[in-house]
């Protein structure tokens, strides 16, 4: 019998049944004395964006045995914001952030591992798994799920909404249109194919450094993504035996890197949600102020849907986050480390002698689309920044604007306050018609200590499939929107209703003003009245006398959630 030499992990010594336990489950006696690695995925049924992940964590452990490590397979399975549209599920879907993250806590901890790799395509759960890379800190490395292929004449997922829309309106939709959709809109695996939260937060964790040079968005039923996951598996075993950890890559340098990036790109304003979030884990503190700095002065590059024309595929195509990096780098700081074991500076140079930026530029020409059409050059920039934190008597602690997928004309606007307490009730009224051009729709009690903090999506997909009202009237509310999400929307707003915030004392008619140029977001009128400053400060107070609103009672994760989750502007975490 071969004999067993000491561990990497002392814990591992300790008891004898431990080794009995993996043995149990198919390890023979010389893995046991290899490195152990945790391949922790949200594979299932659940949705596109993890149905595929077995296959690129087969590959993984493929690498990290080459390598002479022993990889064992967990998963924690996560959800889809699209299943939980229209009813009560919605307000699990941020919350269930924190049970992914602390679920990979619990299969990290218990079992002493060497090292981690995490496979995730979407919203909640890349943040959730980079939150447990940060709170765990062993030796680390993500793997983004990918892009979804494009639908029909270059569509994505989003169609839904029109659909969803017209199903509701007698004779405006046939069962062929419903039918073709479903379909077509959601054509492979893979994140869905445009710049919403999942494609966003794929970004961010390569601009991080957590992800290695030039995975995030893979096309998903391309080789390149299981080819990725080998090369990951690969790499783990290198960040072991030099302990190189999450702490030591994701620093406030990588921090703002990954806020210059998603301000180039024009990402979800989600992620002002959870960069805070995987920053407090680690004992960062990433003030929305922040974001506004950057957001003022990085040119927006990227002109990917919702706030341009392309698909993710093709943004990938067009080189990617290395290429957003590339021509950013006198912005970034490019001494920061990443997974590959090398820094980000490293990194670009090494995918420029690789050829990255030049060997797939002929998927591009497939579709007769040019490099600059999709990732411009500083000098074409398509105006500064994307998203703008506005703050005012509606929003003493900040709201967030994405501007970069508003129209000009409505990215300041002045209006009569629509007041609804529930989501529900606003959107009945969109489809109803009772809400008029100009109107501003006030939502509230959806925040993180109100609901749990569901998205807006199709109450503004409503406004924007409107004819109507698209390009007519705003959205404002303490909730969240899709990273879809176009037109007027503001959310965040801080403080929230359900923490008495002065959202939940406006009252129906009260004339609400903001600016995204200036950063402001006011009550200006009262009952239709304009007022002075503190006269209306003076009603909002007299208002909030009454107290707010009784919130329903809730039982398990959402009323553990819904009692300790803080504020939007912190990240709405626990």
């Amino acid at each position: 019998m071969t004999e067993i030499k000491q561990k990497s992990r002392p814990e591992r010594t300790f008891w004898a049944q431990f080794d009995a336990l993996q043995m149990g489950s198919g390890w023979d006696e010389d893995d046991v004395k290899k490195p152990q690695i945790l391949l922790e995925d949200v594979y299932g049924d659940s949705h596109p964006g993890s149905v595929h992940l077995d296959a690129l964590m087969e590959q993984a452990g493929y690498g990290v045995f080459e390598t002479g490590g022993f990889p064992a397979r967990f998963h924690t399975t996560d959800i889809c914001d699209g299943c939980g549209q229209g009813h009560d599920g919605m307000n699990y879907i941020l919350p269930s952030r924190e049970a992914i993250c602390d679920m990979v806590e619990v299969h990290g901890r218990v079992s002493p591992w060497d090292g981690m790799i995490l496979s995730a395509s979407c919203d909640k759960s890349v943040p959730a798994h980079l939150k447990a890379a940060a709170r765990l800190d062993i030796p680390t490395i993500f793997i983004p799920g990918g892009s979804m292929r494009s639908g029909p004449n270059m569509t994505t997922s989003l169609v839904a909404g029109d659909i969803s829309l017209r199903q509701k309106k007698i004779g405006a939709i046939t069962d062929q249109e419903i039918r073709d959709y479903k379909l077509t809109g959601c054509p492979s695996q893979g994140a869905c194919a445009f710049l919403g939260t999942a494609s966003t937060m794929q970004c961010m964790g390569e601009a991080l450094g957590m992800a290695l040079p030039g995975t995030a968005l893979m096309p998903a039923t391309m080789r390149d993504i299981l080819q990725g996951a080998r090369r990951a598996g690969r790499s783990i075993l290198n960040l072991v035996a030099r302990d190189i950890k999450p702490s030591d890559i994701m620093t406030r340098a990588a921090f703002e890197n990954a806020i210059v990036v998603h301000s180039a790109i024009g990402g979800s304003t989600n992620a002002l949600l959870h960069l805070p979030s995987i920053a407090r884990e680690l004992g960062i503190i990433l003030e929305p102020d922040l974001f506004d700095e950057i957001n003022h002065r990085i040119p927006h590059i990227a002109n990917v849907i919702p706030s341009g024309r392309f698909l993710t595929e093709i943004f990938w195509f067009a080189g990617g986050i290395p290429m957003v990096q590339l021509i950013l780098k006198e912005l970034l700081d490019l001494d920061t480390m990443t997974v590959a074991g090398t820094t980000l500076g490293e990194n670009l140079e090494r995918l420029q002698r690789d050829n990255f930026f030049g060997r797939n530029l002929g998927y591009l020409n497939n579709y007769r689309i040019a490099r600059d059409e999709v990732i411009a050059p500083i000098d074409k920039a398509h105006g500064t920044g994307s998203v703008a934190i506005l703050k005012g008597n509606l929003a003493p602690e900040g709201a967030v604007i994405k501007y970069s997928a508003c129209i000009e004309e409505m990215r300041s606007h002045e209006g009569p306050a629509r007041v609804f307490n529930r989501e529900e009730d606003a959107y009945q009224a969109v489809i109803e018609g009772r809400i008029d051009p100009g109107d501003i729709l006030i939502i509230r009690y959806e925040g993180p200590r109100g609901s749990g903090m569901p998205e807006m999506y199709i109450t503004m997909e409503a406004l924007v499939c409107d004819e109507r009202l698209n390009g007519q009237v705003a959205l404002i509310t303490d909730g969240r929107f899709s990273g879809g999400t176009k037109g007027a929307a503001i959310g965040h707003v801080s403080p929230e209703a359900a923490a008495g915030g002065p959202i939940a004392f406006v009252e129906e008619g009260d004339i609400i003003a903001y600016s995204a140029s200036d950063r402001t977001l006011q009550v200006v009128g009262i009952a239709g009245k304009k007022l002075g400053a503190r006269e209306i400060q003076a009603i909002l107070s007299q208002r909030a006398e009454a107290g707010i609103i009784p919130r329903p009672k809730r039982n398990g994760l959402l009323a553990r959630y819904t009692r300790l989750a803080c504020s939007a502007m912190e990240g709405a975490g626990y």
